[in-house]
């Protein structure tokens, strides 16, 4: 999809025109992949464009640098300030939202010590991930030849740039065999997620969604479609999911910030239920709760 430009991006406290945000073809970052980053989205309500739970992927971000040992140069309240800051400078009603924290120009090797940390928080206009049509349409996905990371190889749990090499690499091998999306098996065979959203299926009125310990990272819209699932009487678990159950599923869908909630038609040729009632419930009430039109989720809407 490509980028629409807006005015200014945020970089180390100022905010600098679009065109001007450049860094040295010698940014550390580029070379090794070691910057961390957070998508989140703002949505258009009646009192103005809302960061959907912003503290808490602001969080999120903070946790994916201490696990790769990267000091923050900016307090959590700062850099929260800072993505609201950088919203409002659009003037867009909605936008997607790309915070990152790279090692910058200075230094090279592998020695991140004494690298400098940077940061930069760009917004852009951006549709659904995987369609508008997700929902009623359905995504096309196969299971992937690339395996997720084990956890001692590179720790899924951060939204570390290098890691998501491994996620360009299955989503691509799903686009050229005809497929919309990819989903990633863990080292020992069971589900793990997706390329860039977390896996939902449903077996027998029980809704289920892998584990953190299966490479799954710990999805912030995963842990708002549990809470509204939950909300409206759903029986849903963390447990493992083996590639068979997705076979015999009676729904799947993935969610995720730049995807948020679709469907599952298809599985390895296999054909799944699309859309599933439990899967459309979920979406419907998601949608609502992200332009700040159910009041039990009104807490996660930050005004800009």
């Amino acid at each position: 999809m490509p980028i629409t430009t807006t005015p200014k991006i945020w970089m180390n406290g100022t905010l600098v025109d679009w065109d001007k945000a450049q860094v040295h073809v010698l940014t550390h970052t580029l070379h090794y992949g070691t910057g961390v980053f957070e998508g989140i989205r703002a949505y258009e309500t009646k009192n103005g464009p809302a960061i959907f739970r912003l503290t808490d992927h602001i969080k999120r971000f903070y946790n994916s640098a201490k696990i790769m040992g990267m000091d923050m140069p900016y307090s959590v309240e700062e850099i929260v300030q800072a993505t609201k800051d950088t919203v409002r400078s659009t003037g867009l009603p909605a936008c997607y939202i790309r915070p990152l924290a790279y090692y910058g120009y200075g230094e090279m090797g592998l020695n991140t010590l004494p690298c400098k940390v940077d940061i930069a928080i760009a917004c852009w206009p951006w549709g659904a991930y995987l369609g508008d049509d997700a929902v009623e349409k359905g995504v096309r996905m196969k299971v992937s030849s690339w395996t997720r990371h084990d956890h001692n190889t590179m720790p899924p749990a951060a939204k570390t740039v290098g890691n998501y090499v491994n996620s360009t690499l299955a989503k691509v091998e799903a686009l050229k065999a005809g497929y919309d999306e990819a989903i990633m098996l863990a080292p020992n065979g069971l589900i793990a997620e997706c390329t860039g959203e977390n896996i939902f299926c449903v077996r027998d009125g029980i809704i289920l969604t892998p584990p953190t310990s299966a490479g799954a990272l710990e999805g912030i819209t995963q842990n708002s479609v549990m809470r509204i699932a939950r909300d409206l009487g759903y029986d849903i678990r963390v447990d493992n999911i083996a590639r068979s159950d997705l076979y015999i599923a009676d729904e799947i869908f993935a969610c995720g910030t730049a995807a948020e909630v679709g469907s599952v038609s298809m599985v390895d040729e296999r054909l799944i239920p699309c859309p599933g009632p439990m899967t459309r419930a979920i979406a419907a009430v998601y949608a609502k709760a992200v332009r700040g039109q159910d009041e039990r989720y009104i807490d996660w809407c930050e005004l800009a």
